[in-house]
């Protein structure tokens, strides 16, 4: 398997190319083009309550297509904001998949659900992340373009602009100084992180935007 991304990072598109038997697993509807000798089939990964949480919780897609490569060929796939897309070789490790930030993995990549309880309720992004472990080939995207940024100590990211970090990294949740200063500065919450790791932060705020088109929706 081979992966090859193109127009980051405002419109990226990845392209997976598969040897005959080769197989990976998208979400649904991320498909744009593949070729005639690629099937597709919906899958449950990990069986039904599984696939269940990461709908109902995670916010992706309950049923995922899984291509498969009788000779070979290509799948191109794409988000459906405009943004990066970024592709990480899992070796054994873990790595934490904000929700509506995963694409497409090997079916060997395992994807869980895991609840960070109360200070992810709070962070303005849901309480359910996804731990994305195993061996093969995850790939992820953003809204915006993504700023990979190496942890050595401490490090604070704003709520709305994580995408991904590494399992190695610890994080809470806190306000922007006092009460009022987090409720009137704009700012909301962040995230500190500390540790070793990587954390991937976007350069754009989904929330953010719908919230300043909505103005603009009114009749």
């Amino acid at each position: 398997m081979k992966i090859t991304i193109d127009g980051n990072p405002d419109s990226a598109e990845a392209t997976i190319s598969l040897a005959a038997g080769e197989s990976f697993l998208a979400e649904s509807g991320a498909m744009t083009r593949m070729s005639p000798s690629v099937e597709i089939k919906p899958r449950l990964k990990g069986g039904f309550f599984s696939s269940l949480a990461r709908k109902a919780l995670g916010g992706e897609s309950f049923v995922m297509g899984e291509f498969t490569a009788q000779q070979a060929g290509e799948v191109s796939i794409a988000n459906t904001t405009p943004g990066t897309i970024l592709h990480r070789r899992l070796d054994g490790e873990t790595l934490v998949v904000t929700g509506g930030a995963f694409l497409a993995c090997s079916p060997q990549v395992n994807v869980s659900t895991k609840t960070h309880g109360f200070r992810q309720l709070f962070s303005g992004e849901g309480a359910f992340v996804l731990e994305c472990s195993g061996q093969g080939d995850l790939v992820f995207a953003s809204y915006g373009s993504v700023i990979e940024k190496k942890v050595q100590g401490n490090f604070t990211v704003d709520t709305g602009h994580a995408v991904a970090w590494d399992s190695s990294l610890d994080y809470k949740i806190r306000g922007m100084g006092n009460l009022k200063s987090t409720l009137l500065s704009g700012e909301g919450l962040v995230m500190d992180f500390s540790g070793n790791g990587t954390v991937w932060v976007q350069t754009r705020n989904l929330a953010g935007f719908s919230h300043w088109l909505v103005p603009f929706c009114k009749g």
